[in-house]
């Protein structure tokens, strides 16, 4: 039998990257979540919510996932494969983490655990956005804002963020240390990875654009024919904007 070339080839290449993405995305969250040092701003949010309703932090997740979707719908936004899968299986492999990893009593143990946490989470955000399957619905939410009402992505996505964060604290979800880690490493280590994960060339003229993904790979693709020459161009201005379509 003939291994997969072409487009079958690629297309095989980026379901892998997406579906390891997702799924080490949620255990990078779930060993945060373990360490109990911090969160990132939406888990704080999805841990507080778990504190009141009795679910598991991962079935929030979930829920929230479904819920900033439906949001997709006045602005206009197109989900795509990897925005439907976001959904799902980042909060199922979080609560599987959680169940299989205990949470460590001293610091020698916890510091570590969120450190790998942050670490394996930039390694999923660059698997994962480099498949271009599509933004998760958080990031979605943030680009489609962007777009209609004309405010800056940093601006959007710092206001969405606050108040994320600020309500997850006031139902009781835990930021600290890991939070300020997570906050500072997140972009440097997301940019590392997406330049290590980049699918070689360009998109195959021939090869269907899949729904959802035109919006995202056009923001990071816009470069000068300066950077074009030096850089190899589409892809590092994308690795750039990259860092900012985590979830």
């Amino acid at each position: 039998m003939s291994r997969p070339t072409g487009s079958a080839g690629r297309i095989g290449r980026r379901l892998v990257q997406l579906y390891a993405g997702l799924l080490l995305f949620g255990a990078s969250i779930g060993l945060m979540v373990q360490s109990g040092l911090g969160l990132p701003p939406w888990d704080v949010l999805h841990q507080g919510l778990a504190e009141h309703t009795g679910l598991s932090i991962g079935t929030v997740s979930v829920i929230a996932g479904a819920a900033v979707l439906l949001l997709w719908v006045p602005i206009r936004e197109r989900p795509g494969l990897g925005t439907v899968s976001n959904v799902v299986l980042v909060g199922l492999a979080m609560d599987v983490t959680i169940w299989l990893v205990p949470g460590p009593q001293g610091l020698a143990l916890r510091i570590p655990m969120l450190a790998a946490g942050v670490v394996l989470n930039g390694v999923a955000t660059g698997l994962y956005i480099s498949a271009r399957f599509g933004p998760g619905p958080r990031d979605g939410l943030m680009t489609g804002l962007h777009r209609v009402t004309g405010r800056s992505v940093r601006v959007v996505r710092t206001a969405i963020e606050a108040t994320v964060l600020v309500s997850g604290l006031l139902l009781g979800g835990t930021a600290g240390a890991g939070t300020v880690v997570y906050a500072l490493g997140i972009g440097p280590l997301s940019q590392l990875f997406l330049r290590v994960f980049a699918l070689p060339g360009r998109r195959d003229p021939a090869e269907p654009a899949t729904p959802g993904t035109s919006r995202v790979v056009a923001q990071g693709t816009a470069t000068t024919p300066q950077e074009e020459h030096a850089t190899g161009g589409q892809r590092r201005a994308w690795w750039r904007r990259g860092a900012i379509l985590r979830r």
